[in-house]
């Protein structure tokens, strides 16, 4: 059982990373999609890829 555990938390910290460093590709901010990442899984993997990129010009 504990093994499960660690393995499944070593799944989701890794696609966070994954999830943090595509968001910066696209613009977004990492800290708040590594934390979405965290809890949302592969949900936020599908957002950051569907989303638009950020115009550096509107901010």
């Amino acid at each position: 059982m504990n093994m499960e555990v660690s393995s499944a938390a070593f799944g989701v910290g890794t696609l966070a990373l994954i999830n943090a460093g595509l968001a910066e590709q696209k613009g977004r901010s990492r800290l708040i999609w590594f934390l979405v990442s965290l809890i949302t899984g592969p949900l936020a993997t599908f957002l950051i890829v569907v989303l638009d990129r950020v115009d550096a010009r509107r901010l």
